[in-house]
């Protein structure tokens, strides 16, 4: 998957990783004092599209945390196999 890494940072006294597909999605890999899994040395993985946090994919509804290198690996490729997002869903109350 490193050939889709894009950026390193340091945040909040640990690292992002923000990787990027060509189907326009992508992930914020996160280990940092406020991820989840932080004090075990584990990940926390978002979704993005098109760069902004997506909750809208059939990976999940929100961040998902407390993953091993294997683990976050996995999440990434079915990231890298979703369909292009074909349009915004709109919600009607």
């Amino acid at each position: 998957m490193n050939e889709y890494l894009i950026e390193k940072n340091r945040m909040m006294g640990g690292i992002q990783k923000v990787y990027k597909f060509p189907n326009g999605y992508g992930a914020s890999v996160i280990q940092h004092k406020g991820s989840y899994g932080y004090v075990k040395g584990q990940w926390e993985v978002a979704v993005l599209h098109e760069g902004q946090l997506c909750y809208s994919t059939p990976i999940t509804h929100d961040v998902i945390g407390h993953l091993n290198d294997p683990e976050v690996d996995n999440i990434l490729r079915q990231i890298k196999r979703l369909w292009k997002k074909l349009k915004e869903v709109q919600w009607v109350l």
